[in-house]
C-alpha cells in the first residue's frame, strides 16, 4: 500500500519521520491509507518553501492571484464525485452528502477569493495643509491552516482563500484521521512552487507548526483543549490565531410552527454527517404546545435514516469516524438513561463491521446529563420540552459554547429576539443559511477571531499607515 507524501516546495516527498498511521475506512474497518505521523523536519522544510516563494507571490497584482485561485476552484468542483469518495473511505461520510459541501466549499472559494478585488489593499485619506496618510494592508508571510477530520476539504478551502489571495503562502496540515483527500486537494492544484505546501502528521507535525516562530498566522478548526494550546503558543509568540473550536449549538421550536416540518429541518440538523459537525444540532428545546406532535414526527423521522456504507446512495447516516469517536457517543447515551433519560429511537450500537450508530432521539433529558453540557459529535437528539419561547432562549444560552444557534419561529418579535442568543451565528428559520457574506467570531469556549467576508481580509494582512506630509520649504 502507498504511504502518502508531504508536498513541499512543489514536490512530493516522504516524511523524515520514522512513525505512521494506517487510514481506516469506518464503514469496513479495512486499512484505505498510510500516513506519516509527521516530524519537525517536514515542518521546518515546508516553512522554508512557504518562506521563500511568498514575496513572488505577494508581488503578483491581486488579479492574477485572484485568477489562479479561481481556476483552481473550478477544477476542484469538476472533482467533487472523486474527493467525496476520498472522504467516504477515510471518514465515512456518504458520498451525496459530501459532494455537496465539496461543490459548495467550491464556489465558495472562488466567492471568497473574489472579494480580494475589492478589498481596500492600498486607500489614501486627505489631511490638513496638502498632508496625507495611506493605508497600506500587507500580508502576513507564511502562514498555517490545520484542519480537521470531518470536513477536510471545505474546511481547508473556507481558510486558504482569503489567506491566499492576500498575498500569504500556507502551510497546510490535515487531521491524521482523513488525510487522503487534501493530498488530492493539493494534487489538483496549479499554483506556484510553495504556495501552498502539505505536512501530513499528527500533533509530531501539528505542535512544531504551531512553535515555528516565521509562522504569522494559524488557522485552527478543532477540539477545545487543542485549540487552548494553539492560543497559547502563539500568543507567547505575539502571532495572530484563529479559532474555531467545539459547539454545544441548541435549537429553539416555538409555539406556531409546522412540527412535523420543523423536526424533518431538526433531524438533518442533528444527523447531517452522522452529527459530526462542528454547529449540529446537540441540544432542542421545543414548546410544550407542540412538543408531543414535534417529537413524535422527529422519532419518525430518525427511524427512515438509513445506516449503511455511504458510497450507497441510498445511505443517509453513515459511520462515524473511528470507535473512539462511537465510544463517546454511546457513553453520552448511556449516560442519559442511567440518569432517568427515555430512548425514543436508536440508542444501541449495532452488530457487525463499521463504527455505525443509529439515529437517537432522546426525552427526558436534563442538564445533568453529559449529553446536554459536553460535545457528543453523534447522531443524537436531545429534546428538552420548555413552557415558553423566552424559556428556550433562556436555556439555549446557558453554555459554556457559542459557536451557533437555530431558531425557528413565525413570530416576528421572537424573531428579533433571537440576535441576543450569545453565538457566533445565529440561522432563524434556516440551518446553515447565508454564504461568503457571512461574517463571525465564535464566542465562549468555541474560539475566538472573527472570520468571513471582509473580516478574513482583515485577519491575513497587517495595516501600516505611512503619513506624508508637503515638503518643507526652502530658507
Amino acid at each position: 500500500m502507498k504511504t502518502l507524501q508531504n508536498l513541499i516546495g512543489g514536490m512530493w516527498e516522504d516524511s523524515r519521520g520514522d512513525a505512521f498511521h494506517d487510514v481506516i475506512d469506518p464503514a469496513t474497518e479495512e486499512v484505505v491509507g498510510r500516513s506519516p505521523a509527521g516530524s519537525p523536519e517536514d515542518v521546518r522544510l515546508a516553512v522554508d518553501a512557504a518562506v521563500q516563494a511568498q514575496p513572488a507571490w505577494a508581488a503578483l497584482p491581486v488579479a492574477e492571484r485572484v485568477e489562479r485561485l479561481s481556476r483552481w476552484a473550478d477544477t476542484i468542483a469538476e472533482h467533487a464525485d472523486e474527493l467525496a469518495e476520498l472522504e467516504c473511505r477515510e471518514m465515512g461520510k456518504p458520498v451525496a452528502l459530501g459532494r455537496t459541501f465539496i461543490g459548495g466549499a467550491a464556489q465558495g472559494f472562488k466567492a471568497a477569493v473574489a472579494e480580494a478585488l475589492d478589498y481596500p489593499f492600498e486607500e489614501t485619506i486627505a489631511g490638513p495643509g496638502g498632508s496625507a496618510t495611506t493605508i497600506l494592508r500587507k500580508p502576513l508571510g507564511a502562514t498555517a491552516v490545520i484542519v480537521p477530520w470531518n470536513f477536510p476539504v471545505p474546511m481547508a478551502l473556507g481558510a486558504l482563500g482569503p489567506l491566499l489571495a492576500a498575498g500569504n503562502t500556507v502551510v497546510l496540515k490535515p487531521s491524521e484521521r482523513s488525510p487522503m483527500s487534501a493530498v488530492r486537494l493539493l494534487e489538483l492544484m496549479d499554483l506556484p512552487a510553495g504556495v501552498v505546501n502539505l505536512v501530513l502528521g499528527d500533533s509530531r507535525a501539528g505542535a512544531p507548526l504551531v512553535a515555528e516562530e516565521r509562522i504569522g498566522l494559524v488557522h485552527f478548526t478543532g477540539s477545545v483543549e487543542s485549540g487552548r494550546r494553539v492560543g497559547a503558543e502563539s500568543g507567547a509568540l505575539l502571532h495572530r490565531a484563529i479559532l474555531e473550536l467545539g459547539g454545544k449549538d441548541p435549537v429553539v421550536v416555538d409555539a406556531g410552527v409546522d412540527p412535523a416540518a420543523t423536526a424533518a429541518a431538526v433531524a438533518f440538523g442533528a444527523f447531517a454527517n452522522s452529527g459530526q459537525i462542528c454547529t449540529s444540532m446537540e441540544r432542542i428545546y421545543v414548546h410544550h404546545d407542540i412538543a408531543e406532535a414535534f417529537v413524535d414526527a422527529l422519532v419518525e423521522v430518525a427511524n427512515g435514516y438509513a445506516l449503511g456504507d455511504g458510497r450507497d446512495e441510498s445511505t443517509v447516516l453513515g459511520p462515524l469516524v473511528d470507535q473512539r469517536q462511537r465510544d463517546i457517543v454511546d457513553r453520552h447515551v448511556t449516560d442519559a438513561v442511567d440518569r432517568g433519560a427515555t430512548v425514543r429511537t436508536g440508542g444501541t450500537v449495532p452488530e457487525g463491521k463499521g463504527f455505525f450508530y443509529p439515529a437517537t432521539v432522546l426525552t427526558g433529558v436534563d442538564d445533568s446529563m453529559l449529553v446536554m453540557t459536553e460535545e457528543t459529535f453523534g447522531p443524537l437528539a436531545p429534546v428538552v420540552v420548555v413552557s415558553s419561547f423566552e424559556e428556550g432562549l433562556e436555556k439555549a444560552a446557558g453554555t459554556r459554547f457559542g459557536l451557533a444557534a437555530t431558531v425557528y419561529t413565525n413570530d416576528p418579535a421572537h424573531m428579533a429576539a433571537a440576535r441576543d442568543i450569545p453565538a457566533g451565528v445565529v440561522w432563524v428559520n434556516q440551518w446553515q443559511g447565508g454564504g461568503p457574506e457571512r461574517l463571525y467570531e465564535p464566542a465562549g469556549d468555541s474560539g475566538m477571531g472573527a472570520t468571513g467576508s471582509r473580516a478574513a481580509y482583515d485577519a491575513a494582512t497587517r495595516p501600516v499607515s505611512v503619513h506624508t506630509a508637503p515638503a518643507a520649504p526652502a530658507a
